[in-house]
């Protein structure tokens, strides 16, 4: 019965193999029509209505404008964002208008016949501008949020250290770019509200469809569909999505499916926030690191959607991985008019963790000190305190991670070979190679690091407040002489593994083969809200309600075969006999020991957090500036691995994703709107772009986490590959750059800048 920490085939892979799997758009209803949206082409002003084409025959088609809503506001954070904008338009591409009608071609003609009629405003487009409040768009200060964490007396210990040293790291916006676009189908029964869509949330896309139609639990339902992935990008702007699709249903009287194309997937949705950190430091001349001053600035977009939650993220993390007796950190989040941006992997600890990297590297340059030795002098350990005062108990393998991947890796060896200096040596790190028309080119080659954690489920008191349930039904099926079990929870799988996961958990703490345990589809009309597929929380909080539910269950059946006698299957039926369906449901419980105050900001921010190393071996052409990681090593603490090649495939799949942050993607902006909004220029490293990985799972079992430990890991593999991209480049040209992303011409601009 040992399911756990095997790497069982996938439950859901067969199906998307096969391709009999159904995501949203190969679904329908009778009499279904297309829906599509009418967006701002400017970034900010003021609209004073919508012209319709009187050449045009409007017979068949369905207008939504914002009189047509009941409740005009988007339910999130704050209620700040409009369904369809009425007055002020905000930022390029916010929907002012919806249109539905049978066929695609017609539906195109009808968009064309509809013409928006707004007066330009001059638009906030960038951190300075919103901080020099060249225009008021959200409040007096255009500040969406603030947070400030302290520890000790940063500013007098830093006056006070050997060495001092300042810098400031950039960071961009980044595309989640799920294989599968943003979609919906969204009908009306009577009064009851029906959704089924590619989605992270159901009950957070409930929350707002309640708002803005003023329902209640019961009178909406919303199913997720197979989801072809996420990456938080599918978390809150499907709710957006429902609230258009049903608006257009409602107005028709009839089903509606909405379905983006790329352009305007990548166009409107949310992405990963830009940042600007500033860092100043003290430490002595042997690298004892000693304070640290932070102040972050996040640009939030045209509205809050998840922004104080990220920024919220990125301070907490923002320390890194490392002892400081003495921290202030100040973290601002700023509207501007550009897109709202929203959750992407990480949410705000990529961003952090590549300046406190950065900065780490720049400490180890002052110093000439190795920069993995400076690191591994300074890690946190069991015993130590964050910055907000939380007191590591256990699982914090970070220095065995460490270890890991410089034994895998050959740092020392490498180190010492590659580099600069290399360059004078024949036959080492530049090399002459004949290009196509009898050209040279000449490649270095460099090493470089980066250390980092991350805090797996929600922050604080989130999860007390949350109180995430599952339920595991018992059952019999009539061509069945055994009974079968189904695990009934909001977490959806977006392509991570979170069915397989959840039938292993369940199925060893129950006794029975996994092909005995079924896995519901997400709805909110039959599953317990179990809170949303985010934050690392997946398998670590939800898959340990899910044991206890299943143990609960398994002790029920044990205490009636012990008394009745009989095989554990006979024990069972005789339950089912006398319930029907027997329930085992669960309600998480917050460790006693952890305390959170949210009004200071100190305390216990997170239950565990997950630790990691990585190592990049890059190469790059010293006459291109083009740069290929040629070897990448990841060594990260999960606590336990339930799936181990699962496990592995979140690590590289995610430190892929920070390859392309790092070196291909980078939207191009200009008044407001994409100019790359599509996969041909908005580049994404495909499989034949990824390095050779070497994966090492190190296991520092979570007492708390199921499965003898297990704790979340979908968002730390994000923080660390750009930090040692860019130290690896560091290392092979001497190129120092501090703001990302590392395209050629960005080399290129940095090495002739520092000529």
């Amino acid at each position: 019965m040992a399911l756990v920490g095997r790497s069982v085939p996938r439950a859901d892979g067969p199906a998307k193999v096969t391709g009999t799997a159904r995501y949203v758009d190969d679904l329908t209803r009778p009499g279904v029509l297309l829906g599509a949206t009418i967006r701002s082409p400017v970034a900010r002003g003021r609209l004073r209505g919508i012209r319709r084409d009187p050449s045009f025959d409007w017979t068949g088609v369905t207008v939504v404008t914002a009189e047509d809503v009941p409740v005009n506001v988007v339910a999130l954070i704050e209620e700040d964002q409009p369904v369809l904008a009425s007055d002020e338009v905000r930022h390029a591409y916010e929907p002012i208008a919806l249109v539905a009608a049978e066929d695609p071609v017609r539906l195109a003609r009808a968009l064309r016949a509809l013409t928006p009629e707004i007066d330009p405003l001059p638009p906030i487009l960038s951190i300075a501008d919103a901080l020099q409040r060249k225009a008021q768009i959200h409040g007096p200060d255009n500040i969406f949020a603030t947070y400030r964490i302290s520890k000790g007396d940063a500013a007098n210990a830093i006056a006070e250290s050997a060495v001092r040293l300042t810098g400031t790291y950039r960071t961009h916006h980044q595309e989640q770019l799920y294989i599968e676009p943003q979609g919906m189908l969204a009908f009306w029964d009577g009064s009851e509200a029906h959704l089924v869509g590619s989605l992270q949330c159901p009950f957070y896309v409930q929350k707002g469809v309640k708002r803005t139609f003023s329902l209640d639990d019961a009178h909406v339902d919303v199913t997720q569909a197979v989801t072809g992935g996420g990456f938080g990008g599918k978390e809150e702007y499907p709710t957006l999505l429902a609230l258009h699709a049903l608006l257009l249903a409602k107005k028709s009287g009839r089903p509606v499916k909405m379905i983006y194309d790329r352009q305007e997937d990548i166009e409107a949705t949310t992405k990963r926030h830009p940042c600007e950190v500033t860092i100043s430091s003290g430490c002595d001349r042997e690298g004892l690191l000693s304070a640290v001053s932070i102040r972050i600035v996040m640009d939030g977009g045209a509205y809050v959607t998840l922004t104080p939650v990220v920024l919220s993220r990125g301070a907490l993390h923002a320390a890194g991985a490392y002892r400081w007796e003495h921290v202030s950190i100040e973290a601002i989040a700023v509207a501007t008019n550009t897109p709202p941006n929203g959750a992407f992997r990480g949410f705000g600890a990529p961003q952090t963790i590549w300046a406190i990297e950065r900065h780490m590297d720049r400490i180890a340059r002052e110093l000439s000190a190795d920069p993995l030795a400076l690191r591994e002098k300074n890690l946190l350990r069991v015993g130590d305190t964050t910055p907000t005062g939380q007191f590591l108990k256990e699982s914090v393998g970070v220095q065995r991670c460490v270890e890991e991947a410089k034994r895998t890796s050959g740092w020392e060896r490498k180190r010492a070979a590659l580099g600069p200096a290399a360059a004078v040596r024949p036959g080492s790190a530049i090399l002459r190679r004949p290009a196509p028309g009898g050209s040279a080119s000449r490649k270095a080659r460099g090493i470089g690091a980066s250390v980092f954690l991350h805090g797996a489920g929600f922050t604080g008191s989130g999860e007390r407040k949350l109180k995430g349930r599952v339920a595991i039904d018992m059952f019999r099926l009539l061509t069945e002489k055994k009974p079968r079990f189904r695990i009934r929870t909001a977490s959806t799988d977006i392509g991570q593994g979170t069915e397989t996961v959840f039938r292993q958990i369940a199925a060893e703490a129950l006794w029975v083969s996994m092909d005995r345990v079924d896995f519901a589809m997400p709805s909110t009309a039959s599953v317990p809200d179990s809170g949303p597929t985010v934050a690392s929380r997946t398998v670590m909080i939800v898959g340990s309600i899910l044991e206890h539910a299943a143990r609960d269950l398994f002790a029920r059946i044990e205490q009636n075969r012990q008394k009745n006698g009989g095989s554990f299957d006979d024990a069972a039926l005789r339950l089912i006999a006398r319930e029907g369906t027997v329930v085992s449901e669960k309600t998480y419980e917050t460790p006693a020991d952890l305390a959170w105050d949210d009004a200071t900001y100190r305390g216990d921010a997170y239950p565990v957090f997950g630790w990691g190393c990585d190592i990049a071996e890059v190469e790059v052409d010293l006459d291109t500036f083009e740069t290929t990681v040629i070897g990448f090593w990841a060594a990260q603490d999960v606590g336990k691995a339930i799936h181990p090649v699962m496990c592995k495939g979140q690590i590289e799949g995610g430190t892929l994703q920070a390859i392309g942050w790092a070196l291909n993607e980078k939207l191009v902006f200009e008044g407001g709107k994409i100019l790359n909004a599509r996969m041909t220029n908005y580049v994404v490293p495909t499989s034949l772009d990824a390095p050779r990985f070497t994966t090492v799972l190190v296991e520092d079992p979570y007492s708390k986490g199921p499965g003898g430990g297990a704790k979340g890991i979908g968002e730390l593999p994000m923080d660390g590959g750009a930090p040692a991209i860019a130290a690896a480049i560091e290392h092979a040209t001497g190129i120092v750059r501090d703001d990302l992303p590392l395209l050629p011409e960005d080399l290129f601009e940095a090495q002739r800048a520092a000529r």
